[in-house]
């Protein structure tokens, strides 16, 4: 095990060298995707206003002469962020990954794997559910108020920080399962300190959500309940890990015993297959003399 770090050992200048070129391929990539997105900015833009269309509201207003066109600029880098994801990942662990044991390898894959899938999840669940009721409920403060109209008219910067909120929040917090399971790898918690912490857990869960979600109790509680719930899968899955790796325990000794038993079969069988050729012929009668007892 020491000698696949031992054999990736490098002085601090090649680590430094392939760290800038690590770099230069994350940036090389973000500013790629950012032309491309930047490009099909009012595309991107058109897919990010349909909640707010669905929830009945058709007009945007912008009160900045340069604020159209900072909008389209942070609807580029957000998504040059997003389509970009995987191949900073890839970098970052192909810098990191040569420091590691092979255990340690095939333990922290398949979660560095998982991310981009619990991250798209969350942003999916913030697009189609939690962003429609949220607006539905925001707008719903139009009408008559004491004789007075009032009306929504949100602007292009407030609706686009709105909405990467509601996206970038729900998720980093869909990755959660992902983040404990590693810290339960590392040995940092264990199954059991997690499942005896779930009220600490519902309070944390609130204070995420209180503080990446807008401040209305509809957006608080849509991400509170999938938070929570999360915490209680990552329990799960956990514990369902643990069965397997117990299972797996339980099977190789009886595997090993059942080798050692054949491998001791075969080497008494050949023990005696030797002895065999070790009896040479019996000797004739008089000792081995040929012509009698007297001398030749």
């Amino acid at each position: 095990m020491i000698g696949d770090i031992d054999d990736s050992k490098a002085p601090l200048l090649d680590h430094l060298i392939e760290l800038r070129r690590r770099l230069l391929w994350c940036v090389a990539t973000l500013m790629v995707a950012f032309f491309v997105c930047l490009y099909f900015a009012k595309d991107i833009f058109a897919l990010l206003v349909q909640p707010l269309l669905a929830a009945g509201q058709g007009k945007l207003i912008y009160t900045d002469v340069f604020e159209a066109f900072f909008a389209e600029v942070k609807v580029a880098l957000f998504a040059a962020l997003m389509l970009s994801f995987p191949v900073l990942a890839t970098q970052i662990w192909r810098f990191v990954a040569p420091g590691m044991y092979a255990k340690e390898k095939r333990a922290f894959l398949p979660f560095l794997l998982m991310t981009p899938f619990f991250f798209a999840g969350g942003a999916a669940f913030a697009y189609y559910f939690a962003m429609p009721w949220a607006l539905k409920f925001l707008l719903g403060y139009e009408g008559n108020v004491g004789g007075v109209t009032q009306e929504a008219l949100p602007g292009v910067g407030n609706y686009l920080s709105f909405v990467t909120r509601f996206l970038f929040g729900f998720g980093v917090a869909f990755l959660m399962p992902v983040l404990l399971m590693v810290l339960e790898r590392a040995g940092v918690v264990t199954r059991e300190q997690l499942a005896g912490s779930r009220r600490y857990a519902l309070v944390g869960s609130a204070g995420v959500s209180a503080v990446l979600t807008p401040p209305d109790a509809i957006s608080m509680l849509m991400m509170l309940v999938p938070l929570y719930a999360l915490y209680e899968f990552a329990i799960l899955a956990i514990r369902l890990t643990h069965w397997r790796a117990a299972r797996l325990k339980k099977t190789t000794p009886t595997a090993k015993a059942a080798s050692d038993t054949s491998d001791a079969a075969v080497e008494e069988t050949q023990s005696e297959d030797r002895e065999r050729s070790n009896v040479g012929p019996e000797s004739p009668p008089g000792g081995g003399r040929v012509g009698g007892s007297g001398p030749i």
